[in-house]
């Protein structure tokens, strides 16, 4: 009987050994900026934090890596430490979730030269579904599946890169939670 390959050094959106990996997404934007105002906003975690609907916080342990959280399905929040793979400044990052990670996945996010229009971002990320289909339709049902959320993120990232400011409705979900909170 044969042993499973063990998992390659790749992220898993890169990796020969695909085993784990159900679901891979693709999303771009194009972006009125430079893309290495891009890369260095994109870098840096605490950024991230504030263009991201439903990460609740981002903690950076090192230079290259970081925990989040982020909202799940049902009021939980699920957390993991992301380890930066490969950096290219100003076009590529890559990074994967660290082993024992409440959620398994992968990504890259690239920057690439759009003439006069800007830089195209685009982001590639590789999961494996917390709770397999189950976990994934209940992810749908709350908005909290991965698609959706890129596109709204790199949504809301073109809107705070290009305005200074994301457009939202007159009460967002932190707004209301601040509100309350007070």
């Amino acid at each position: 009987m044969s042993q499973p390959s063990p998992r390659d050094d790749a992220p898993i959106a890169a990796a020969r050994n695909l085993e784990g990996a159900r679901q891979l997404l693709t999303e771009a934007v194009t972006i009125n900026r430079p893309a290495a105002d891009l890369f260095a906003f994109w870098r840096d975690p605490a950024n991230l934090a504030a263009i991201m609907e439903n990460v609740t916080a981002i903690e950076p342990l090192d230079a290259g890596r970081s925990r989040w959280h982020v909202k799940a399905p049902g009021d939980r929040t699920v957390s993991w430490i992301s380890e930066i793979t490969h950096e290219e400044p100003g076009k590529a990052l890559t990074w994967q979730s660290a082993e024992g990670s409440d959620v398994t996945h992968s990504g890259r996010i690239t920057f690439s030269d759009a003439g006069p229009r800007g830089t195209v971002v685009r982001a590639t990320i590789a999961w494996e579904p917390p709770g397999g289909a189950l976990g994934t339709l209940l992810a749908k049902l709350f908005q909290r599946e991965p698609r959706i959320q890129t596109r709204r993120d790199l949504r809301r990232f073109k809107q705070a890169m290009e305005a200074g400011e994301i457009a939202t409705g007159a009460r967002n979900a932190r707004e209301r939670d601040k509100r309350e909170e007070q």
